[in-house]
């Protein structure tokens, strides 16, 4: 399990790519903060058919974009 699932579940759930979310929905969605550790989290959420796309740390966004196969 990880601290990211519930990020993974609401992301997945969504119909729409990309999707772009503030650090701080982020946190609201995951019960998290978002830190660097995110980076090596990110991996897992291929297993959801998403990816992390662009990181904004000026905007402070993270886009999320679907696999497409």
């Amino acid at each position: 399990m990880s601290k990211y699932d519930a990020l993974w579940n609401y992301i997945q759930k969504n119909v729409e790519s990309p999707i772009k979310l503030t650090f701080d929905e982020i946190g609201k969605i995951a019960g998290v903060t978002i830190d660097h550790l995110f980076l090596t989290y990110k991996k897992e959420l291929l297993q959801y058919g998403w990816k992390v796309g662009k990181i904004s740390m000026k905007e402070q966004t993270v886009a999320f974009e679907k696999v497409v196969d």
